[in-house]
């Protein structure tokens, strides 16, 4: 059985579909595009028309049975809309949605038409899902990640490091875009799926850079029955490191380098496993019937969190007096100073980067300020 593919988004991470739909092409074929940059799809040659929007392909005609969608987050409520209404499958990068609104529409929609929606947390096809599982229910879980963002990558597009872009929500901070699958993972392992399985959230969100959205948060997501997943990331490191994932359970402990799909136990054994394609599930899911790794309905606990990430006050600026700015490369890196040490601090012990005191933190900058303003 063959599947007709529409991608809407050739570049960034749109590359990578058009190299996996080059390697599914026994199973996937590409009808066509969609780009406003216009011009082939990579690989495929000219055979493969190019639109410049999902719009213009569905008005010349194209009908795919699945439509790819790999664009900026705002638009990808629009896009999903409007690929189901056009009786197409679809898979949809993450983040799902920019709002809890866009995300209870966009489902309604998606059982109101009976098609799929498969989203791209790609790490819930990681194998050692299921062996974290067999583990027993988690006491607890906790996700750390530091990796390192120029002043390049901030000034790569409009909508990068925005928390809006005329009234649209962006929502493009390190919890919800870049280190999304941290969040996302942890979540996921935890048992948490569903927007009710989420009780409180308390958020800690900072910035170093010259940015509208965060850069450097910590985060507290307590469970209805009152387990804790707790994050800390930053894309203000010196060095980028592996994001980890603890998780505590009755029966022993493992920490999961989910991009990597590698477990290391407490006893010091290492196992490195598979990873189903998501894409690839979505075929199987249209000819057999197989359950989707990650359907929309199941990223509700995920949108908890960008829904209070989005409607939180600004993050908070960071003083310069906390930072460096690194020169040595190509484009200059802004790093909180200490930040490696913090991040795994903050999460393994489940507190915010104020309640732990740390020199960059609100907490610490007002106590600062206030022993200065006595003296």
């Amino acid at each position: 059985m063959t599947h007709d593919v529409l991608l809407v988004g050739t570049r960034g991470f749109g590359a990578v579909h058009l190299r996996n739909l080059a390697r599914l092409a026994d199973r996937a074929r590409l009808i066509a595009v969609a780009d406003p940059a216009g011009g082939p799809a990579a690989g495929f040659g000219s055979d493969v028309p190019a639109f410049p929007s999902l719009d213009a392909a569905l008005e010349a005609g194209i009908r795919p049975d699945v439509t790819v969608i790999a664009t900026p987050t705002g638009t990808h409520f629009p896009l999903a809309m409007r690929a189901l209404e056009a009786g197409s499958d679809v898979y949809l990068e993450k983040p799902p949605v920019a709002t809890m609104e866009q995300f209870n529409q966009l489902l309604a929609a998606q059982e109101r038409t009976g098609r799929a929606v498969q989203i791209g947390f790609q790490s819930f096809g990681s194998h050692a899902l299921g062996e974290i599982a067999a583990l027993g229910t988690p006491t607890s879980v906790a996700t750390w990640a530091t990796w390192t963002r120029d002043a390049a990558y901030w000034s790569r597009s409009a909508w990068a490091g925005r928390r809006s872009i005329d009234g649209v929500p962006i929502v493009d901070g390190v919890v919800t875009n870049p280190l999304a699958h941290a969040v996302a993972t942890a979540l996921r392992i935890a048992g948490a799926r569903r927007r009710e399985d989420v009780q409180r959230i308390d958020l800690d969100l900072y910035r170093a850079n010259d940015i509208e959205a965060d850069d450097t948060s910590s985060v507290r997501i307590t469970l209805r029955d009152g387990r804790r997943v707790t994050a800390a990331l930053t894309l203000a490191s010196p060095v980028q490191t592996a994001p980890l994932i603890e998780v505590r359970t009755a029966s022993g402990d493992v920490v999961f380098a989910y991009t990597e799909d590698e477990l290391t136990y407490s006893d010091g054994r290492r196992e490195r496993t598979g990873r189903t394609d998501l894409f690839e599930e979505l075929l199987d899911h249209r000819e057999h019937g197989t359950p989707l790794s990650s359907p929309l309905v199941e990223t509700g606990a995920f949108m908890t969190v960008l829904e209070a990430v989005r409607t939180a006050p600004a993050p908070y600026a960071i003083p310069a007096s906390e930072l460096t700015v690194l020169t040595d490369r190509e484009a200059p890196l802004t790093t909180v100073d200490g930040i490696d040490d913090w991040i795994e601090r903050a999460a393994r012990s489940g507190a915010l980067f104020s309640e732990l005191g740390a020199p960059f933190a609100r907490a610490a900058i007002a106590g600062r300020r206030t022993a200065q303003a006595t003296r």
